[in-house]
């Protein structure tokens, strides 16, 4: 299986990659800053430059083509203001799924957030949910075999291999090696396809996710 993923030098890509390489998939990393190249490669993904924000949909469509999934990991990060959640968070996702239908991919799984349709009163926070709710609008609406995963707090702890995950709204943290352990199996998964899970730290194993 040969996957591209949008985002690949953010944690989540990272760990996605590794599981992928140990399995024998092949993993190209659409990254935006060449100086994280080896990174890439140390997790066994293959760098490509490409920058979401400016890229031509065509051109992303032609990093797509003959890849057998999508995967939409990126994301304006901490730090980043309230025009860079709609850039990064909804413009580029709606790229990378526009030029995955241009290049006949149909299987994509975008990474979103629990929490979509909440108003919390910090402007950046609530700038960053309208825009991963409007790129999962936007996703919906296209003929993809598509998946969003809504993930509960990040966190760099350990992974437990044991999640909630669910089609109703979850509260709740979640290690990024866990959340990129579920990616890779929703990908294996037909069941998933057209379908919104939020994911938590649980008693589930990873393996046994319907």
């Amino acid at each position: 299986m040969r996957i591209v993923i949008a985002g690949g030098h953010g944690k989540i890509a990272l760990h996605v990659q590794r599981l992928l390489a140990a399995r024998g998939d092949a993993a190209v990393a659409l990254v935006r800053n060449p100086d994280h190249f080896d990174d890439v490669r140390a997790a066994g993904g293959t760098p490509v430059h490409c920058d979401l924000e400016a890229a031509e949909v065509d051109s992303v469509a032609g990093h797509l083509a003959g890849a057998d999934a999508a995967l939409f990991a990126a994301g304006a990060g901490p730090g980043s203001g309230v025009a860079r959640k709609d850039t990064v968070d909804r413009a580029a996702a709606q790229l990378f799924a526009e030029a995955a239908q241009r290049a006949g991919v149909r299987r994509f799984v975008q990474i979103s957030s629990t929490g979509i349709g909440r108003t919390t009163g910090d402007e950046v926070f609530d700038a960053y949910l309208r825009a991963k709710g409007a790129a999962e609008e936007d996703l919906r609406a296209r003929d993809l075999d598509w998946t969003i995963l809504r993930p509960g707090r990040l966190t760099d702890d350990e992974p437990t291999g044991l999640v909630e995950l669910s089609e109703s709204e979850l509260s709740g943290a979640v290690p990024r090696a866990d959340v990129a352990a579920v990616v890779v199996a929703l990908l294996d998964r037909p069941g998933a396809v057209r379908r919104t899970y939020s994911l938590i730290s649980g008693d589930t194993p990873i393996g046994e996710i319907g």
